[in-house]
């Protein structure tokens, strides 16, 4: 199943009968919340979902978006409509990582069908797509999730590590993080012992689509991908890290997600860090 969907497709898809589920998971690391926005104007039946309060739990030593609680995930999930017998197609307003975190929770926890709209919401008005400020009024849906029921595995901090050195570990991070040079978030600068760097910005063209899956396999082998080594991914706190996720896929390469990523490895003063620009 591809794990994307053009504005295009999306457009023919939303007129049938029964359309898709349609999530709005726009969010942006220490800006305004994603809600003013969605209300100013969203992709007609689109439900809202806060990234902060429904996708993670609260921040701590698993890092600052650390998987949610089980409970506040599915009926947050519920309320919106999500049914598992139904697809579901979830966008946001950048380039697509609020929308891959989504993706990959509800994939991890079992859902069977549901694509990002590549592009975002600039992909549908690009494409002569109307906003509306209308909220939907959806009917109860009954998703539970089922925590490693879905196609897509996770990582802890021993795993992640473990992969660095058996594996390929990437690092999504931008490059000036990753080699330690600045770190505008986090207690320590740098990143995972044997993890290799590939900015997610590198992902995407300059419209925020998904480069062509031709071009991320080759992207992505250039990087140490092969069919015979397994691959994980970690960024910031679990939300970048996503978006490179749903890129391998795209590519044909099954990968894991560190959630707690560098927020939570590096709270941690007993783990190692390394710097500069080799995995180290």
């Amino acid at each position: 199943m591809d794990p994307i969907i053009s504005a295009t497709e999306w457009e023919k898809e939303s007129a049938a009968e029964r359309p898709p589920t349609l999530l709005d998971i726009r969010y942006q690391l220490g800006g305004p919340p994603g809600r003013p926005a969605y209300e100013a104007g969203h992709l007609p039946g689109a439900v809202y979902v806060d990234l902060d309060a429904e996708l993670a739990g609260a921040p701590g030593e698993r890092g600052r978006h650390p998987l949610p609680d089980l409970g506040v995930f599915g009926a947050a999930m519920r309320r919106a409509g999500v049914r598992r017998d139904r697809p579901v197609v979830v966008y946001d307003g950048g380039l697509g990582w609020a929308a891959a975190r989504a993706w990959w929770l509800l994939r991890w926890s079992g859902h069977p069908d549901v694509r990002v709209l590549d592009g975002g919401l600039a992909a549908w008005t690009a494409s002569g797509g109307r906003l509306t400020t209308d909220v939907p009024a959806v009917d109860e849906g009954d998703f539970e999730p089922a925590p490693g029921a879905g196609a897509l595995p996770l990582l802890d901090a021993d795993g992640a590590a473990a992969l660095a050195r058996q594996g390929l570990l990437l690092d999504a991070r931008a490059g000036e993080r990753y080699r330690g040079e600045v770190e505008p978030i986090d207690r320590v600068a740098g990143h995972i012992p044997g993890a290799v760097s590939a900015p997610t910005s590198e992902n995407v063209t300059e419209t925020g689509h998904l480069l062509p899956a031709d071009a991320l396999t080759a992207r992505f082998r250039a990087l140490g991908a092969s069919p015979d080594t397994p691959v994980g991914v970690y960024c910031g706190s679990g939300v970048s890290a996503a978006q490179q996720v749903l890129a391998l896929a795209v590519a044909g390469i099954p990968a894991a997600l560190y959630v707690g990523s560098w927020s939570e490895w590096s709270s941690d003063p007993s783990r190692e860090v390394a710097t500069g620009p080799e995995p180290g």
